[in-house]
């Protein structure tokens, strides 16, 4: 069964535990580095490695960790400079918005990309190298996109604060 799909049962069934400190400690201390071994994570948690690895292994059934992943150094793989792009679409029907979403994710470039309200449709951000870079990409890539009507882009000066997500400390 698909993991998301077994999430919304175990929700519909009242089955996911809900999360104590514990559990968001084990949260956060992932969060922080996810090569942790079973026991350095107990040890910093305050459990034994057991119960810990129990626990890590509860909240990835129940969705709560859904992956680990390295992050990745992009100025030392030649893509130096981090561009937000907002994007607004010709058309708003589902297949326009499907297509558009499916040619996005197959951009290597593409680091992060949401449908949203207000203005823009969509804002993405890229990484590339230089304006260069970001020029070929607008007209090599995004521009054959069927559907794009207008973009607006800056060029982020400086990453003050980069989390991959939030643990709050009541769920």
């Amino acid at each position: 069964m698909c993991g998301s799909l077994h999430h919304i049962i175990a929700v519909l069934e009242g089955a996911l535990k809900p999360l104590d400190h514990i559990d968001r400690r084990i949260l956060r201390e992932l969060l922080g580095n996810a090569r942790l071994t079973s026991t350095q994570l107990s040890e910093r948690v305050g459990l034994s490695a057991s119960p810990c690895w129990q626990r890590v292994k509860r909240l990835e059934d129940d969705g709560y960790i859904t992956g680990y992943s390295a992050v990745l150094d992009q100025a030392k793989l030649g893509l130096s400079e981090t561009v937000i792009i907002e994007v607004t679409l010709e058309r708003h029907d589902d297949e326009v918005l499907e297509a558009f979403g499916a040619a996005l994710t197959a951009l290597p470039e593409v680091l992060e990309a949401y449908l949203t309200t207000g203005e823009y449709d969509y804002i993405i951000k890229v990484a590339v190298s230089g304006t260069a870079g970001y020029e070929e990409f607008l007209r090599k890539k995004l521009y054959r996109i069927p559907g794009v009507r207008h973009s607006r882009s800056c060029f982020a000066l400086r990453c003050l604060k980069r989390e991959l997500s939030v643990v709050p400390d009541a769920i």
